[in-house]
């Protein structure tokens, strides 16, 4: 089981062999018990790695699960005074705060290795669900019984400038005076694509021109090329020179971007210790 949630997670055989310090062929072997107990195929195998079968996808969550119990049992009887090795996945839809934070928590334990990755909104929901990540940094996450959900910042909608564009010397920008240019936003399925169009629908306006980008840091290269004017939350990512931030006169409703932990793996002591990093 521990086998088979790993090649889930890492998507290959390959990495989850180096994940768990064993070869390819004894994880295939693991895999292949499985299967047969189960009386059906799991996983999918491709040129891009392997994707979940529907049966496949049900035991995985099973199979997560037990080994999250299963590192607690034996965090509990080697009784571990610190954290010496380990590793801990990391989704955000922004690099702030969660950079910041992983940063705190590395240098307080620099062994543990951190697996790190960008995705819009609808995609971190879905890994959440999945139990394919560790930790999610989310705005505006879902209400879920089985989800543990901290508040880390409140923060609105600004409009992202190069600092020579006509825009950048406002003090305060409405949705009109963004729609006459070239609009950056994420890919469909983000929170900001879902609330830039409820507000450009309330303020009855049409977008004219856009470009979506994949991840924030592509949009943040596209507004700093001249590309056109993002629309962000505010301190989604460091300061910089050339880019200005201008607040939306119509855009004042703030949210939250929250941690999230999928209940069942709150006992890992990983888990924990970054938790005890935050505060």
């Amino acid at each position: 089981m521990r086998a088979f949630a790993q090649v889930v997670r890492k998507g290959s055989i390959s990495a989850a062999a180096q994940q768990l310090g064993v070869s390819q062929s004894a994880i295939s072997q693991h895999i292949s018990k499985v299967e047969t107990l189960v009386g059906s195929k799991l996983l999918i195998r491709g040129r891009d790695g392997v994707t979940l079968t529907t049966i496949g996808q049900e035991i995985f969550s099973l199979a997560d699960e037990f080994a999250a119990l299963d590192q607690q049992i034996a965090e509990r009887l080697h009784q571990h005074s610190e954290l010496d090795l380990g590793h801990i996945s990391i989704i955000a839809n922004a690099p702030q705060p969660a950079l910041r934070l992983i940063a705190r928590f590395t240098r307080r334990f620099p062994k543990i290795s951190v697996n790190f990755g960008l995705c819009d909104w609808s995609s971190a929901v879905e890994q959440l669900h999945s139990h394919r990540v560790d930790i999610a940094f989310i705005t505006d996450p879902p209400q879920q019984t089985d989800l543990f959900i901290k508040e880390i910042i409140r923060s609105r909608y600004v409009a992202y400038a190069r600092a020579d564009h006509p825009i950048a010397t406002l003090q305060s920008s409405r949705l009109a005076d963004l729609v006459e240019h070239t609009l950056v936003l994420p890919e469909k399925g983000s929170l900001t694509q879902r609330v830039v169009k409820q507000a450009l629908k309330k303020a009855n306006l049409t977008l004219q021109r856009s470009v979506t980008m994949t991840t924030f840091p592509v949009m943040k290269e596209a507004v700093l090329q001249g590309v056109g004017v993002g629309i962000f939350l505010q301190h989604s990512s460091v300061a910089a020179k050339d880019l200005c931030e201008i607040p939306i006169a119509d855009m004042p409703e703030e949210f939250s971007t929250c941690l999230v932990v999928p209940k069942h793996k709150l006992g890992l002591r990983v888990t924990q210790s970054f938790l005890e990093a935050l505060d």
